[in-house]
């Protein structure tokens, strides 16, 4: 019995192992290739042919911006995280602890607004924007995702677990439905609210579909859109266009690995399948 165990677990760790290297090697070849020179593409190369001249030519080029990119993607990813740290909560928090009028027409709205794919409305939002003047602007880029149906049902599941006794206890104490709500309540959802904030982070920080139709100024261009352009001038040259594939994926890498274990944790515990 102990045999077949170990042989079952064995299996398990094998197709684990498997699946692991199909999703690393796409990964490996890129950060390898990066920092070889053009001849030894898709070739085995020593170390000692590295070189780390790809990485340098995109902050020495003066036909393009990387630093000038990378700030404009942090401060587009950052005040939209921070949106979305701010209102998703308090929308689900609502939408699972209080009581008014239309609460689950609203509720229901949010699911269904879940199954819009966001390219089917992003004519009307290019129409709104261009209307109010915020084409070419961070405004253009942030506002409209300050919010997300998704992360409104994630923070619901979440709030609806948290005993009303919590809530019940604080207004006794004279807070106000706000003031449990951000005393009390929202510091409790500390891992929901990380996983919330990595899949944002890993949403904005990569998108290009959104940020190119708003924003085709060169100086309001991130980093997606900018090494975009990069790959049409020099197509050919691989191991520039790989480089600049390691720059746009880095900082989400390390983002995850600090929060991995809060991300597992939300997701386990708002009821949302990752």
């Amino acid at each position: 019995m102990q045999i077949n165990k170990k042989f079952t677990l064995l299996g398990i760790y094998a197709v684990i192992t498997i699946v692991g290297c199909m999703f690393i090697l796409p990964f490996a070849y890129t950060l390898y290739t990066s920092f070889v020179p053009m001849q030894y593409v898709n070739k085995i190369t020593g170390i000692s042919n590295w070189t780390l001249d790809n990485y340098k030519l995109f902050f020495t080029n003066e036909a393009y911006n990387v630093p000038k990119w990378f700030l404009n993607t942090v401060i587009m990813t950052g005040i939209v995280i921070i949106g979305n740290l701010m209102i998703n909560p308090m929308a689900g928090f609502a939408l699972a602890k209080l009581d008014f009028a239309g609460k689950k027409i609203i509720y229901w709205i949010v699911v269904a607004t879940m199954m819009v794919p966001y390219h089917m409305i992003l004519i009307p939002v290019y129409v709104n924007m261009a209307q109010i003047g915020w084409l070419n602007s961070f405004a253009a880029l942030t506002v409209p995702f300050l919010y997300q149906c998704l992360y409104i049902f994630m923070m619901r599941q979440f709030f609806i677990s948290v005993p009303n006794e919590f809530i019940e206890a604080a207004r006794l104490d004279g807070l106000t439905k706000m003031g449990a709500f951000w005393r009390i309540v929202y510091p409790l959802a500390k891992s929901p609210l990380i996983t919330m904030s990595i899949l944002a982070f890993a949403g904005t920080w990569n998108s290009y579909l959104i940020p190119s139709t708003l924003a085709n100024s060169p100086d309001k261009y991130v980093l997606v859109v900018g090494l975009n352009s990069v790959k049409d001038m020099f197509f050919e040259n691989t191991p520039l266009i790989m480089a600049g594939g390691v720059l746009s994926m880095l900082p989400i890498l390390i983002f995850f690995f600090f929060f991995q274990k809060q991300y597992m944790e939300g997701i386990s515990s708002s009821g949302v399948k990752g």
